[in-house]
């Protein structure tokens, strides 16, 4: 793996256009990775003190988010100049004593292979000219690069706090989907899973499937939400329908899951991003009021 290439202080100005990093920023170009054979970009989020308190040896709780691209900066989202503004947003709440102190790194997706590595069953998909392809299925690989490589780096590379119960994964739409495969597979390693707009269609639903199926609940604490204008009536059906799965497996509401409809909520990041506050607050809070961990 090459982890060598860190830059700290980004230019100001991409091809894409103007960067909107708020922050210390930290990137780590081209991450390899020997179990999926392909290099991404990391780039990292540190709280306000994380220098200051560097002598006191501070360690601090890590979100990991899917789509990196998306997540602080509007010139390199592919979605031109809209972003997640996850750096605006975790920096003021910390200020503002709103949530803990926390680690956000941001997990550039792979591109074309971003639907093969955010799904963990292969499915047969309509293409160009009505011709049939087969996609999906290698988020158990995925996951192996989270778990047994990525995560490993930085926890070796900042002052993480590495245990489950201060360790987040999440993402929108089939970056969504995968958080919630890695929650299931990984309930040691995750303990707080962010769900945006989750694509619950995947598959004929599978996910739902996945939940009822587990033996019993797992030690996971669930943000879920679904805004009302995201392509039709299925997406919040689908939702509605993964959250009584959790309900009806003992996920308890407003205690270890919370369940967000957002009236005129559409499927893209300048939506997400009024949601950011609301998960984090939710999921980090500060450590004198957070009474619902499972």
């Amino acid at each position: 793996m090459n982890t060598d290439n860190m830059i700290s202080n980004p230019p100001l100005i991409s091809p894409r256009g103007v960067h909107t990093l708020t922050g210390d920023i930290r990137h780590h170009r081209s991450f390899g990775s020997d179990i999926l054979k392909r290099e991404r970009d990391l780039i990292v989020y540190l709280p306000p003190d994380y220098e200051q308190t560097k002598q006191n040896g501070n360690r601090y709780p890590v979100l990991y988010l899917q789509d990196g691209q998306n997540l602080f900066d509007g010139a390199t989202s592919f979605a031109p100049g809209k972003e997640w503004e996850v750096d605006e947003t975790a920096e003021a709440l910390i200020t503002a004593g709103e949530i803990a102190p926390l680690i956000i790194v941001g997990i550039y997706n792979a591109g074309e292979a971003r639907n093969d590595e955010y799904t963990h069953t292969q499915v047969s998909l309509r293409g160009g000219k009505n011709a049939r392809r087969q996609t999906g299925g290698l988020a158990k690989d995925y996951g192996r690069m989270l778990v047994e490589e990525l995560k490993p780096f930085i926890d070796q590379t900042y002052r993480t706090l590495p245990d489950a119960v201060n360790t987040g994964v999440g993402g929108s739409s089939l970056g969504a989907v995968v958080s919630l495969y890695l929650g299931l597979m990984y309930p040691h390693v995750f303990n707080k899973l962010a769900l945006l707009s989750t694509s619950v269609w995947w598959d004929n639903r599978v996910l739902i499937k996945n939940v009822d199926m587990l033996p019993e609940k797992l030690p996971l604490k669930i943000w879920l939400d679904v805004g009302t204008e995201e392509g039709g009536s299925m997406m919040l059906r689908d939702t509605r329908l993964l959250c009584d799965a959790f309900v009806q497996k003992g996920w308890r509401m407003d205690g270890d899951l919370a369940y967000l409809e957002v009236h005129g909520g559409v499927h893209d990041e300048a939506a997400w991003a009024k949601r950011v506050g609301p998960f984090l607050r939710f999921l980090f809070p500060p450590a004198s009021s957070d009474t619902s961990n499972p």
